[in-house]
């Protein structure tokens, strides 16, 4: 196991990180930008070091400083968290050549699946089920406009370097497709470096369910169940839960094998997600994988009881799974809320500002993930997440019970925040019965 970890991140994530380094008996090293000086990851970690000034690129994306400060303080591994560098190929690659292990998967994991066209391409040469659209990225807009002819529209243009809703556009009609794929290029091209595009049938009102996978460098792979992640905002997810209300024991079975089979077929290493649409015929089709720890894998620890960061530390040393994957037990039902720092009223215009008082839930069956406390200063340079809200209950309702009870609780007073919004959609008949889907507020609206 390692003796010393630099967590490449910041917020909660590297939190959570040095949390479990702390109960595996690792040290820790927290890197931090000047805006996150007073972060609560510096101040918990064993060591610290600034890495550059406030903007990410200056900072948590500038791997010379980052491996420069994992140089100096004699760190043997590397985790990336989630966001920024995590599905980095060159960063992994390089971490390699330095000296250090990258707590992730392989390099070769991450190219395979960080491309999404050539992603799908090895889906369809396996047989696994894909949304119908194009197997390789599009060459130009006259070859999108071909393609979106014989498929039918809506479609959707997808990055094929993407993630988080960028450089995505529904199209609906033909006359829309030019402007669309040009708008979505340029978003890549921005986001990513990459501006890649490919196409494929956008499915109206389907599930967004994905699956957690664990590998190790034994070829051992297991699937701990899925996550609905249906309610979203500009392909943002906003609320995640386990299990999906729609599920049922076959279906999670072939999903379930699905999953694994993906995962085994490019010998992956560590924690991932394999992404699903499931269409309300309770047909699935592969979107992507996920190569990194995801930001609502507490849901899945509240149902089965696993401490996935734990695990994947593990797994990056050459440790085996520390439970049996034959006998992993699904303990009732989780619901994850993101509390961002967001402006609902004025579209989601994210508010950075300083947090004069903060007050979170607590009680049976909740978890609070946060970097915040009163006197906080949120940053304008990073994503507005704050805290994610973890309810667990015997059952669906009772998780929802205990979410209600918990954002009535929770007070964080200086800047908006999605409180108040999430409560409206917990309390939406049609999220109550779990009639969920990618549409879902969309249809509110």
């Amino acid at each position: 196991m390692f003796k010393k970890v630099l967590i490449a991140n910041r917020g909660e994530i590297a939190l959570r990180i040095i949390r479990a380094c702390k109960e595996l008996g690792i040290g820790t090293v927290a890197v931090y930008s000047e805006a996150d000086r007073d972060s609560l990851h510096v101040r918990f970690a064993d060591e610290e070091v600034c890495i550059g000034r406030g903007p990410a690129s200056e900072s948590y994306l500038h791997m010379q400083r980052i491996l420069a400060a994992a140089e100096i303080t004699n760190a043997d591994a590397i985790h990336p968290g989630y966001g920024f560098l995590a599905e980095n190929a060159e960063f992994s690659e390089i971490c390699a050549h330095n000296g250090f292990v990258f707590i992730g998967p392989t390099v070769d994991n991450i190219r395979k699946m960080g491309d999404k066209a050539s992603a799908r391409s090895l889906m369809i040469g396996h047989g696994i089920p894909v949304i119908p659209g194009t197997e390789s990225i599009l060459d130009s807009e006259k070859q999108a406009l071909a393609m979106a002819a014989g498929i039918g529209y809506p479609v959707m243009i997808k990055a094929s370097a993407g993630g988080g809703g960028k450089g995505m556009r529904v199209v609906h009609d033909e006359k829309d497709l030019p402007r669309a794929f040009a708008v979505a290029s340029s978003e890549a091209a921005s986001a990513f470096g990459n501006p890649g595009l490919y196409l494929e049938k956008y499915l109206i009102r389907p599930r967004h369910v994905e699956f957690q996978v664990l590998g190790d460098r034994f070829g051992n792979v297991v699937h701990l169940g899925e996550r609905d992640c249906s309610v979203q905002r500009r392909h943002q997810k906003l609320i995640e839960e386990s299990p999906c209300p729609a599920m049922t024991p076959a279906l999670r079975r072939k999903m379930g094998e699905c999953a694994v089979e993906v995962a085994r077929l490019i010998e992956y290493v560590g924690a991932g997600t394999v992404e699903f649409l499931l269409d309300k015929d309770m047909n699935f089709y592969f979107m992507e994988m996920n190569t990194r720890i995801q930001v609502e894998h507490p849901v899945t620890e509240m149902v089965t009881g696993l401490d996935l960061v734990k695990e994947q530390v593990a797994v990056s040393g050459g440790e085996r799974f520390s439970f049996d994957a034959g006998k992993v037990k699904f303990n009732g039902h989780a619901i994850e809320c993101r509390i961002n720092a967001e402006d609902p009223r004025h579209d989601f215009r994210p508010c950075p500002g300083v947090i004069t008082s903060f007050h979170p839930p607590g009680g049976p069956g909740i978890r609070v993930d946060t970097h915040i406390y009163a006197s906080y200063v949120v940053p304008p340079f990073y994503d507005s997440l704050l805290a994610k809200l973890i309810a667990h209950g015997r059952d669906r309702s009772e998780a929802i019970a205990r979410l209600r009870r918990s954002l009535d609780e929770f007070i964080i007073i200086g800047v908006p925040t999605t409180i108040d919004f999430h409560r409206t959609i917990i309390d939406d008949p049609r999220f109550i019965s779990g009639d969920l889907d990618i549409q879902f507020l969309e249809k509110r609206s």
